[in-house]
């Protein structure tokens, strides 16, 4: 398991979200963190979704 890291923000630069989350892999990582950006109604601001040796995994812009 690793911490990765999904941020979103806000088109003024504003952090609107800053979450930990844990996962075995980049695949299941990036799966909870789509289903999170989806309920939460963030899937078009900007984000960033990190891997645990800061490889970055997913991005919008």
């Amino acid at each position: 398991m690793g911490d990765y890291v999904l941020t979103v923000f806000e088109k003024n630069g504003e952090k609107l979200l800053d979450e930990t989350i844990q996962a075995s892999n980049d695949a299941e990582g990036k799966t909870i963190a789509e289903q999170m950006l989806k309920e939460k109604g963030y899937e078009e601001h900007t984000h960033r979704f990190v891997a645990p040796n800061a490889r970055l995994v997913l991005f919008h812009r």
